[in-house]
């Protein structure tokens, strides 16, 4: 019976220690993500409709920024 108790110990050492690793390691990728590449803005906004041959209003520009929910 003490085999037991003792390998259930183990057990969640592991899962802590691997989330704990696991937290880590996927906050540090997704800072590296998000410096790379940037959310979108407002700038990139009026770039992509000067693209499309377009000259976007503000209220079209705060409607879009809107939707996407920043």
């Amino acid at each position: 019976m003490n085999e037991f108790w003792t390998s259930i110990l183990w057990l969640v050492i592991g899962l802590v220690i691997g989330g704990g690793l696991g937290f880590f390691f996927t906050r540090r990728y997704m800072e590296k993500q998000i410096k790379e590449n940037p959310p979108i803005n407002e700038k990139m906004i009026r770039a992509m409709f000067m693209q499309m041959g377009r000259k976007p209003s503000e209220a079209q520009i705060r409607q879009i920024m809107k939707s996407m929910g920043q």
